[in-house]
């Protein structure tokens, strides 16, 4: 079964590396300065002229509370009158990109990411739905991919019909951990209840998928309370689970520093946690997907994984890897055919920049051929737990075994150690190496070993 895990303590303490989570390939670490919005207007051209599918992704990053463990793009602020500016560059970002592409190119997925985008009012949100509305073809029949992250201490029941009546079908809720000790020493309390009756909400106005977000490693946590939490979470029975992994990085971002460090778990500890959750959604029936996801036999990631179609991009696994990314907002990246690009993650440049009727896309990088295989051999590793050469092959025209002849010691290694199994004519990673499969992409990756690995999280 795809979902089976073995767990070798061995192997991961041998394999636990740091190294990227490969959302895409190259990794954002290599975008640079040289992609402008000449580039961005040329993909969107090719875009519109194979009339692809799209996806949108819009940044919001305003939250009234600060979060210490939190490494998002965010503004904290108790003002919510900072919202309207921003909405107003958005509007103008929208209108611009709009303008280069083709009515007819329908959005499959689309997602409002954070910060809490559920900090902007009931007016707010609906002002800027109609603006997503008038410039891009919104499916209107429920069959759209349309989701929403939400901080249950920012939203209620009116709140939850509202993003139903406006077109959402999934939600992804923020928990992290139910313990008020943990939610103390990280400054996010936020009860049972309030989560449960964002999800009964969820549930009565009849969202397709929920998902609820965790994280182990936090200060305070132990493996006995971190497993309760978790049992709390399973009587929810959200469609899909992310367990993270908390990387503690006060140097890269300064509302960690505010955690204090004496009071996080051992790494011998957080393997427990890893450990124990892995047996108690395995036990409650979810399956494992890879990269921290789980999720229900019958959501669609599961399905998708089964029938090897599944795909993954900047908002994690998804069924809609086919389409092109649009990022709209600070800091949004769009991947848009071979081309990546991200707007700045300066607030104030941000909006600058759009009142000067210029997009504000600031960095990015093109694929070269070698980035289209490799990317193609990590997405199928981390998608589908294998990699058939002949596909690969045929697709870039290579002989697979001659291209990485200089990678071959190091899949041996990996397939003498147990993490893989290496044949003739294709790589399938073993139940004790699917919570690895970044190291065994890793190996792939032309870029790595130019890297910084600090500013990566450990696989485990």
């Amino acid at each position: 079964m795809l979902d089976a895990i073995r767990w070798d303590t061995d192997l991961i303490r041998r394999y636990d590396l740091s190294g990227p989570r490969y959302t895409s390939y190259p990794t954002a670490v290599q975008f640079n300065s040289q992609v402008g919005t000449f580039d961005l207007f040329h993909a969107l051209r090719d875009s519109r002229k194979a009339l692809r599918p799209l996806s949108l992704y819009v940044h919001v990053p305003f939250c009234a509370n600060i979060c210490y463990y939190c490494a998002c793009n965010k503004v904290i602020t108790k003002d919510r009158g900072r919202a309207l500016p921003y909405l107003q560059r958005l509007e103008q970002e929208i209108q611009l990109i709009a303008c280069h592409l083709d009515p007819a190119q329908k959005v499959e997925q689309l997602h409002f990411g954070g910060g809490t985008p559920t900090f902007l009012s009931h007016d707010e949100l609906r002002q800027l739905m109609a603006q997503l509305r008038k410039h891009f073809n919104l499916l209107d029949d429920d069959s759209g991919d349309y989701g929403i992250e939400i901080d249950p201490r920012e939203a209620d029941w009116s709140t939850m019909g509202l993003l139903r009546e406006l077109g959402f079908n999934r939600v992804s809720i923020g928990l992290q951990d139910l313990d008020p000790a943990v939610q103390r020493a990280v400054n996010r309390l936020q009860s049972l209840e309030e989560t449960r009756a964002v999800i009964d909400a969820a549930r009565t106005l009849q969202f397709r998928s929920i998902n609820i977000d965790l994280i182990y490693g936090l200060p305070r946590q132990t493996p006995e309370n971190f497993a309760r939490t978790v049992d709390e979470v399973i009587a929810l029975q959200p469609d899909r689970l992310s367990v993270f992994n908390y990387a503690h990085l006060p140097e890269r971002f300064l509302p960690q520093r505010r955690i204090n460090s004496n009071e996080l778990p051992t790494p011998a500890q957080k393997l427990e946690m890893l450990q124990g959750t892995i047996e108690q959604l395995t036990k409650a029936g979810y399956r494992y997907i890879g990269m921290d996801h789980f999720a229900l036999p019958d959501d669609e990631l599961a399905i998708a994984q089964e029938e090897s179609t599944l795909q993954r991009n900047f908002q994690g696994y998804t069924t809609h890897g086919h389409c092109d990314l649009i990022g709209l907002g600070v800091s949004a990246i769009s991947q848009i055919g071979d081309l990546y690009c991200q707007n700045t993650s300066d607030l104030s440049l941000y909006q600058n920049t759009l009142a000067s009727a210029q997009l504000a896309t600031n960095r990015g990088l093109l694929c070269n051929a070698d980035d289209r295989l490799r990317r193609a051999v990590i997405q199928q590793l981390i998608c589908s737990f294998t990699l058939d050469f002949a596909g690969i092959e045929q697709a870039f025209n290579i002989d697979f075994r001659g291209y990485f002849s200089e990678l071959w010691p190091q899949l041996e290694a990996m397939a003498n150690d147990g993490l893989i199994e290496l044949d003739s004519d294709r790589i399938t990673v073993l139940p004790a190496g699917r919570l690895l499969v970044r190291s065994v992409c890793m190996v792939f990756d032309a870029y790595l070993e130019q890297q910084n690995r600090q500013r990566f999280s450990r696989v485990i």
